[in-house]
């Protein structure tokens, strides 16, 4: 519970003070002029599962008594978690949370805090709109291998995000970040990407992203934890605009290596369509991604994860 608390007052801190930053308006401006602040609901479905049949399902609904688009509301959420692990029993729980989402006109911020009843759950994020983007974040979750839910082990992940442009066409981004799982064990993480741009027109981008990560206590759970892992994969991305609505595809394939095996292949696909957020009642947002890097303590994995969310203005 320490470690809670101190989620509690950090986060707590943080969207004061973005608040202060941010300063909420009672309207919102765009190119139809003002609109008022108006109430919304949402609901929402996450379901994710591996290669060694575990599952993950998360429903959801949000009110929001606030609401000026996705990225500007506030309300409350109320979460069914259900997580079923590999040759265990499944585990259920109810969760609540306060939402928000602050948009500021240097810093905003987004955030959802909350509880199962046991321990301090959610994420927050403030980041700025400079040439030079920097992201600051915090996350806290359920460790979801049959050791943690065992165990009742919760990770904690933090960090900070930049984007460096070189000019229209060429851009890096990098992240640093320091995650914990409940035990002794102390992840670093190191996350670089560079994004070209090929075609404008086609919306199409030759990407390479590479991630790297060093345990200090290896093997300390039933989570993938080899000492360091390193991955590198290019990516190709396509995204495309009609009448307000993004549609996104990647594909990527490369390499990845641990302290524990050699040179494999690294695979990566990801689809998403996402509805205008301005000028219209409905918000639409759906997402597939598939992958093989490893999350449990076996080597062979594949992940799939699929995401859908509704929200309806008044």
């Amino acid at each position: 519970m320490i470690r809670a608390a101190r989620f509690i007052i950090t986060a707590a801190a943080l969207a004061g003070a973005s608040t202060a930053v941010a300063g909420e308006r009672p309207y919102y401006e765009d190119s139809t002029g003002r609109r008022p602040v108006n109430p919304a609901v949402g609901a929402d479905l996450f379901y994710a599962s591996d290669a060694d049949e575990s599952e993950t399902v998360k429903a959801g609904v949000n009110l929001d008594w606030q609401y000026q688009g996705p990225d500007r509301y506030q309300g409350v959420r109320l979460e069914t978690a259900r997580f079923t692990p590999p040759g265990g029993d499944p585990t259920e729980e109810q969760r609540v949370y306060s939402r928000f989402a602050r948009e500021g006109r240097t810093w905003s911020s987004t955030g959802m805090i909350g509880t199962n009843g046991d321990t301090v759950l959610g994420s927050f994020s403030v980041h700025n709109d400079a040439r030079v983007r920097q992201e600051y974040f915090v996350e806290r979750d359920r460790l979801e291998t049959r050791q943690g839910l065992d165990q009742d082990l919760y990770f904690t992940f933090a960090g900070a995000a930049f984007d460096l442009p070189v000019d229209d066409f060429n851009t890096f981004t990098a992240l640093a970040g320091v995650q914990e799982f409940g035990g002794d064990n102390l992840r670093t993480h190191l996350r670089a990407r560079y994004v070209h741009v090929v075609k404008p027109e086609w919306g199409l981008s030759a990407q390479i992203r590479t991630r790297a990560f060093y345990n200090t206590d290896p093997g300390e759970a039933d989570y993938f934890s080899p000492e360091w892992y390193v991955e590198v994969l290019p990516v190709v991305q396509v995204q495309r605009f009609n009448d307000g609505w993004r549609y996104q595809v990647a594909v990527g394939l490369g390499a990845q290596r641990d302290s524990g095996s050699d040179w494999r292949a690294a695979r990566y696909f990801e689809a998403s369509v996402t509805s205008p957020k301005i000028n219209r009642d409905w918000y639409v947002k759906a997402a597939v991604v598939h992958s093989n890097t490893p999350v449990s303590s076996g080597y062979t994995y594949d992940y799939n994860q699929l995401s859908v969310s509704l929200t309806r203005g008044f």
